[in-house]
């Protein structure tokens, strides 16, 4: 092996180097596959890889580009804040000229319990439930009166029916032995019963005594974030934001329209843009369903044609009244 010849070699070595150097020119593609064929594995997973994280990038940055849009936006002015505020809810006003509370009730102490139930449940739900349980304790005397196992079973269907009957014993007791009987009408009288926050104090003072008072459920803080009239995430503080840009006497109505609009509009993981009266007026614009056949498709209640969530609703609701609770099925 070793014995070879150096010319012989040296001459069979330079046509070689003269093809080497031509194969580019000529951009053959056999023999640039040939060539090329064991890098060019790895060379072209990268590229490819490259190509589509840079896909990914360019549309994750279109998806972003509204939201690059609302933080150029040159910031309101308080005056201007308080102007489109007051804009949107006299629109939300004529969109919902029968937005009520939206759940059935007859009295004062019906209606806090019923507001007690509906934590982490639908209205519907509250409303298919407490049929049966006023019918059995109507009164806080026979309700402070039932025991616990009796009620567990009677609110059952609400969810949470252990820390729920926990709270409708101790407030029933509570109105029984300190308030004779009846539902205060004062918010801070209303807030030392137990199971009782600032939330379900404004439901009953607004709705069973007429004194106004601005209600923060999920719905209505988020919305009241979306308008731009608070950042702020705990209740309280929503309320005193939105209570700095209302009248007093706005204070319930403004409390149904907004909870109305999102439960049937602005939807927490959806909202239906495109189908919203109040677009033009709302700074978060696009963060839903644009295109408006697919937004109303997202609509609920009486404005999706389907039944609404009281059993008993307002003569003046256009809706559908919510089915009563389906009997448990028989044993078999």
């Amino acid at each position: 092996m070793n014995d070879t010849p150096e010319k012989p070699t040296a001459a069979e070595k330079a046509p070689a180097k003269r093809t080497t150097a031509k194969a580019p020119a000529k951009k053959t593609a056999a023999k640039k596959t040939t060539a090329k064929k064991a890098p060019a594995t790895k060379a072209t997973t990268k590229a490819t890889a490259k190509a589509a994280a840079k896909k990914t990038t360019a549309k994750a940055a279109a998806k972003k580009a509204p939201a690059k849009k609302a933080a150029a936006r040159k910031p309101e002015s308080r005056t201007a804040v308080v102007r489109r505020a007051r804009r949107i809810n006299r629109e939300l006003a004529e969109l919902y000229p029968y937005a009520h509370p939206e759940l059935d009730f007859t009295n004062s102490f019906e209606l806090l319990v019923a507001t007690v139930l509906s934590a982490q449940t639908t209205d519907m739900r509250v409303n298919q439930t407490t049929p049966r349980l006023f019918a059995v304790a109507p009164t806080p005397e026979d309700m402070a009166a039932l025991p616990p196992e009796e009620l567990e079973e009677l609110i059952r269907p609400t969810g949470f029916f252990r820390a729920k009957t926990k709270s409708l014993i101790g407030l029933s007791t509570a109105l029984r032995d300190r308030f004779g009987g009846e539902v205060p009408g004062r918010l801070e009288d209303l807030v030392t019963l137990p199971g009782v926050g600032r939330k379900t104090a404004n439901v009953v003072l607004g709705n069973a005594f007429g004194v106004p008072g601005i209600t923060v459920d999920t719905h209505f803080g988020r919305l009241a974030r979306r308008f731009g009239w608070t950042t702020q995430e705990d209740a309280d503080k929503v309320e005193a934001d939105v209570a700095a840009i209302f009248p007093k006497s706005e204070w319930t109505m403004l409390s149904h329209r907004v909870v109305f609009h999102g439960r049937r509009v602005c939807h927490s993981r959806k909202p239906a843009c495109g189908a919203c009266p109040i677009a033009p007026l709302c700074p978060s614009y696009g963060e839903g369903e644009t295109d408006p056949e697919k937004a109303r498709k997202l609509l609920k209640y009486e404005l999706g044609g389907q039944p609404g969530q009281r059993l008993k609703p307002p003569a003046d609701y256009p809706g559908q009244p919510a089915p009563p609770m389906a009997p448990p099925a028989a044993a078999s």
